[in-house]
């Protein structure tokens, strides 16, 4: 008997406490147009019923497995070590894909065997799955480095397509560091090998009140080490390069503040943290999401607090979908996740990388 070849792809999802999303991000990897994956999901000592949303799914390409709770860095790992496929790529358990990613990502790589990963646009989506707004669209291929360490263009790990001899190289991810493994692991590929992108919105990034990428004060400590380990890692980094950096990370503070923090103090701190970014690099005011956090927080202060959060939320859809995104975008975007295509229109099947 011949035994079945492994897959080309190898899809991780790392799971906890993830009942309230996991069908729906499970069904947009099922939904692929790309069809030769196998499908790993890391149940990391749920206690909520994550286990439940899997009954009564038929699927031979799925495989879960079952940890006590480790950490989002080591559900990851655990998938990579469970893994077969030549290629990997993540998806966290509230995220979704547009049908294409796997498609357009392999093809990518296939394009260019000299990159090591793939990565695409990425547009964010509130708790219930409806857009927000879309984070703007990065060009940047080849060597990246020192374009990532300024900015993680990228988004979050439920975007890369990466080669596994890659992952392998540069060790998984660290369970060390507290937040942004996913920035962390892109830049250690980036030091090895070079990116390709595909130019198209495939990730819908969920946001949050209260999400694990919200705690603000912890995302500051570990994006601000990682800076500092990136700097010494390539020889030659600018001044210029590292203020730009930092101050990137005080703004990206500033953001988790306004809206993913819960509590009163959230227009302190996110005002705090946009006084630092623009004294660290004042050419950030030249930026459009450095002027429309600036606006956010300062329409704050003529608002009662009840009314803040949906302010921000509201003032975010305004921003991605008039500033980046057009409606028949958006459009696209909402149907994409809204529809699960029949098997039988699923006709670039398992092709050839």
């Amino acid at each position: 008997m011949t035994a079945r070849r492994p897959p080309l792809v190898s899809v991780i999802v790392p799971a906890h406490n993830a009942a309230e999303t996991l069908s729906e991000t499970i069904d947009s990897v099922r939904r692929q147009t790309f069809l030769d994956f196998e499908l790993i999901i890391i149940d990391d000592g749920s206690t909520d019923g994550t286990a439940d949303c899997l009954r009564g799914v038929d699927d031979p390409r799925i495989r879960v497995f079952s940890y006590p709770n480790g950490g989002l860095a080591v559900a990851r790992n655990r998938g990579i070590e469970k893994s077969l496929g030549e290629l990997i790529t993540f998806i966290d358990a509230d995220d979704l894909w547009t049908p294409d990613k796997l498609e357009l990502q392999v093809e990518a790589l296939r394009q260019r065997p000299d990159a090591v990963l793939a990565y695409s646009w990425t547009a964010f989506v509130d708790r219930k799955g409806n857009f927000l707004f879309a984070k703007e669209p990065s060009h940047l291929e080849g060597d990246v480095y020192v374009d990532l360490l300024k900015s993680c263009f990228v988004a979050s790990g439920s975007n890369i397509l990466v080669r596994r001899t890659c992952v392998e190289v540069v060790g998984g991810f660290d369970p060390t560091v507290e937040a942004a493994q996913d920035w962390d692991l892109c830049l250690r590929v980036a030091a090895h090998g070079e990116f390709v992108v595909v130019p198209r919105y495939q990730i819908l990034y969920r946001i949050w009140e209260g999400a694990m990428s919200g705690n603000a004060i912890r995302a500051e400590r570990a994006c601000t080490g990682l800076c500092q380990e990136g700097f010494g890692r390539v020889p030659g980094i600018s001044v210029d390069t590292q203020r730009e950096s930092l101050s990137n990370v005080k703004q990206y503070v500033a953001f988790l503040y306004l809206t993913r923090t819960p509590g009163r103090g959230v227009r302190r701190d996110a005002g705090r943290k946009l006084r630092e970014c623009i004294r660290l690099y004042p050419r950030t005011l030249l930026t459009r999401k450095t002027r429309n956090l600036l606006l956010t927080w300062t329409l704050l202060h003529f608002l009662p607090f009840p009314m803040w959060r949906p302010t921000v939320m509201s003032l975010l859809r305004w921003y991605g979908r008039w500033l980046v995104l057009t409606d028949r975008d958006v459009r696209a975007l909402t149907r994409s996740r809204s529809r699960l295509l029949p098997h039988h229109e699923k006709v670039r099947a398992a092709s050839q990388y």
